[in-house]
């Protein structure tokens, strides 16, 4: 294989890899997550735990989009659970699950 051209390095900014989430309850409620890009987990360097959460939750939600506004507000009234579960494929989309990586980990999540 050949290596890659300058373009092909810039066009490789997010994969294309989604999961659903299930939110807890019996309604069928989900959303739909992606990773982060080095870039924006990068945000949450030296950021407490909310900020962090809110800056993945507002780059890495793909349905719906939510502005920080908006995560902020389904933090502040959803059960803490149904948002760790999404908090969490997150990371795990962006390479910072459990074993991968303990300083990207700290990263993403702010500790």
């Amino acid at each position: 294989m050949a290596a890659l051209s300058r373009a092909e390095i810039l066009a490789r900014k997010v994969t294309g890899r989604t999961e659903r989430v299930d939110l807890p309850g019996d309604d069928g409620a989900y959303v739909v997550v992606r990773g982060l890009t080095r870039g924006e987990s990068h945000e949450t360097v030296g950021a407490t735990t909310r900020e962090a959460e809110v800056i993945a939750l507002a780059h890495g939600l793909v349905e719906p989009t939510m502005t920080r506004a908006d995560v902020e507000e389904w933090l502040d009234g959803d059960m803490a659970g149904s948002i760790q579960a999404v908090v969490m494929m997150i990371q795990e989309l962006s390479g910072s699950g459990d074993g991968q990586g303990k300083e990207y980990t700290k990263s993403v999540s702010g500790e």
